[in-house]
């Protein structure tokens, strides 16, 4: 009469192997989430330079001010709300440069180190960098 079943040893290897698999996996998946929120980040500072760029076409060539309630997405007609940052910590998560009404610059800081056009938040643009940032064409 044999025994059916499994070794104490085929089991161990059996979990290790989908141990392994499993920390594939999710070491990509993490991966995947970081690359989609750095891509919303970079579209966010891409509409909020759209937005921008529209109201200066329609206010006598001026960008928002400091006292423009664009930022906060309050009373202002182009940019509804100002974006969230993809981890949902608020509008504060992006940095923004205002400094008069000729110029502006916002940035945001990516996950994955050097995807952005700049290198800190100053708009300091360069080849790669943490940051991504947008600032006035004018």
């Amino acid at each position: 009469m044999t025994k059916k079943g499994f070794t104490l040893f085929e089991l161990l290897v059996s979990i290790s192997i989908i141990g392994i698999l499993v920390s594939l996996v999710s070491f990509s998946f993490s991966s995947a989430q970081k690359k989609a929120r750095d891509s919303r980040r970079m579209q966010d500072m891409k509409s909020v330079q759209a937005a921008a760029e529209q109201f200066y076409a329609q206010n006598n060539y001026q960008y928002p001010g400091t006292t423009e309630p664009w930022v906060t997405g309050t009373g202002q007609t182009i940019l509804d709300v100002f974006p969230r940052d993809p981890k949902g910590v608020g509008w504060t998560a992006y940095s923004a440069n205002i400094g008069t009404s000729t110029a502006y610059c916002f940035c945001a800081a990516m996950e994955n180190p050097g995807v952005g056009n700049a290198s800190d938040n100053s708009c300091t643009l360069v080849a790669s960098g943490n940051y991504f940032c947008v600032r006035n064409q004018q």
